[in-house]
């Protein structure tokens, strides 16, 4: 049997990160805290589904900066020292001034995957579905210019209602399917052989989109690759040295609408031990 010297060198522990704010509309931003926990295994995370005010891609932008500067405002009192903000309409409406109004702050976004979008495509038609507020926005526009060429199709489809039938967990409901069909019969009927979806909460229905769709057309979501950008964008963040030894569950999650919900979808959806609870963000 081997003995290890007493003179061996002790392992050296995985540097500490920290803890990680992440907020969305309501629920559909699990599906990047499922990417964001993988990708920073010693971070601790804050989640904020704002779901008594989901969904944001039906509020004004007013409505959705205020909500994004108060949860922000609140993951900060919370001991977040870096934010994501798991949500495409208000990345599009509210990024811009978070980093203005706490520049100390590390903030990630998330945007649709039109770029690696036009990498994957090969008739160049793609259908990028998405709120009514981030179509419109001026950040998607940017996108569009940025990255559009002119043998690219970019098709838009706005999906008003399906965020907020996401939401409520009835992923069986018939209006549900109804809204997944219409809006697919829509896409397909133009032809498109790629799909950005342009909303977090539609990951939760990627396999009734595939299936619409058909096997052919080729499905784009970004939650992995803002995961490995917030991974390096918060490498260099100095972690709370209060926060060294913590008990699990390493993350919390909130929601300021009924927890019964996001518990179940989480129990559902995340891979790990996480704690719900209730809060007021006023």
């Amino acid at each position: 049997m081997s003995q290890t010297s007493d003179h061996a060198p002790a392992p050296q522990a995985e540097p500490l990160q920290p803890c990680v704010g992440v907020f969305d509309s309501g629920v559909g931003g699990l599906s990047v805290l499922r990417a964001l926990h993988a990708a920073l295994p010693q971070a601790r995370f804050v989640y904020v589904a704002d779901s008594a005010h989901a969904p944001y891609g039906e509020r004004s932008n007013a409505y959705v900066l205020e909500r994004s500067r108060r949860i922000a405002s609140h993951l900060m009192a919370e001991g977040a020292a870096a934010l994501v903000v798991a949500c495409n309409t208000a990345t599009a409406v509210a990024i811009g001034q978070l980093r203005e109004a706490w520049p100390h702050l590390p903030v990630v976004g998330i945007e649709p995957g039109v770029k690696p979008a036009i990498a994957a495509t090969r008739n160049g038609r793609i259908g990028v579905m998405a709120t009514t507020a981030t179509l419109a926005s001026p950040k998607f526009r940017h996108l569009l210019d940025a990255h559009g060429n002119a043998k690219t199709v970019i098709v838009p489809r706005a999906c008003p209602e399906l965020a907020r039938l996401i939401e409520e967990c009835q992923f069986d409901a018939p209006a549900l399917r109804l809204a997944i069909r219409q809006h697919c019969d829509a896409l397909r009927e133009l032809g498109v052989d790629t799909v950005v979806l342009g909303c977090t909460h539609y990951a939760f229905v990627r396999e009734a989109i595939q299936a619409e769709m058909g096997s052919e057309v080729q499905i784009v979501d970004t939650a992995d690759a803002v995961a490995r950008h917030a991974a390096a964008r918060f490498a260099g963040v100095r972690h709370d040295a209060a926060a060294t030894h913590i008990d699990p569950p390493r993350v919390r999650l909130q929601t300021t609408g009924g927890p019964a919900r996001l518990e179940s979808i989480a129990r559902a959806w995340l891979p790990f031990a996480c704690s719900v609870e209730r809060v007021a963000i006023a």
